[in-house]
């Protein structure tokens, strides 16, 4: 579920900088991964899309997972850190080509 702060009329990069725990940096880095719309990341899940991000930008942290996962989940990317980390790595590392 796209999270209520969103708006599908005005999806776009700038609705990307305005989920929570993102803002205009992040937004870049998705956009440089071809991620331009909340709905797009939305349909990738925070594990594709942090790959991809990672693909584009290796220097991304994890920290933007966490950041992701929350943006998605509508929850401090703190507590994402804190309670899913490891459901998110073994994500990740399953992912992995």
């Amino acid at each position: 579920m796209v999270p209520a702060s969103s708006d599908a009329s005005t999806d776009g990069p700038a609705a990307l900088a305005r989920l929570r725990n993102l803002g205009p940096a992040s937004a870049r880095m998705l956009a440089k991964a071809g991620i331009f719309s909340v709905q797009a990341l939305h349909d990738m899940g925070a594990v594709a899309a942090f790959r991809r991000v990672r693909h584009a930008e290796p220097a991304a942290s994890l920290n933007l997972l966490w950041a992701l996962e929350g943006a998605l989940t509508d929850r401090p990317w703190q507590a994402v850190a804190r309670h899913e980390r490891l459901r998110l790595l073994l994500a990740l590392d399953d992912n992995i080509d």
